[in-house]
């Protein structure tokens, strides 16, 4: 925690929101690349969106406070990714929704309504990974590091 003491509060905000600026970003690109993003991945993008404004916000009225909010939100992403992570790696069910045990549970006509209506993208499948470790994993940890460097910035006496 050292190294974060060289930096002000706002400076600590203002990392904070641009690295969930940054993530979302990444997010859009994989989309863009073809990556459809599943239910609990869009789950996990407003968080990181509420961030940003928070973070817009606390810099620009120069309320500190706001970054408990900024670290709520954080906290939260990183918590829906831990789920996540955990439903792709099959440790726990996700929603019937995206999952294969919703998919198994539905009548045949259920299935195809729910084709009919919209892609079906799995929450319990890993689309992408570098190395074993997913786009889920990445957003759990980092913004785990995100809601530690928000917590930092509001608690920064300065």
């Amino acid at each position: 925690m050292r190294f974060l003491d060289r930096f002000t509060a706002n400076q600590l905000i203002a990392f904070a929101a641009i690295s969930s600026a940054l993530i979302l970003g990444g997010a859009f690109v994989f989309q863009a690349l073809g990556y459809a993003p599943c239910k609990l991945c869009l789950w996990q993008r407003w968080p990181h969106a509420a961030a940003i404004v928070i973070g817009g916000v606390a810099l620009s009225t120069k309320q500190k406070a706001l970054a408990w909010l900024g670290a709520l939100a954080a906290a939260t992403t990183s918590a829906i990714g831990f789920f996540h992570s955990g439903v792709e790696r099959k440790l726990w069910d996700g929603p019937s929704s995206c999952t294969g045990s919703g998919v198994a549970d539905m009548s045949v006509d259920d299935l195809l309504s729910k084709i009919n209506d919209a892609p079906l993208i799995r929450c319990d499948e890993i689309p992408w990974d570098l190395f074993g470790v997913t786009m889920a994993n990445l957003n759990a940890v980092g913004a785990l590091v995100l809601a530690i460097i928000w917590v930092v910035a509001a608690t920064r006496k300065t």
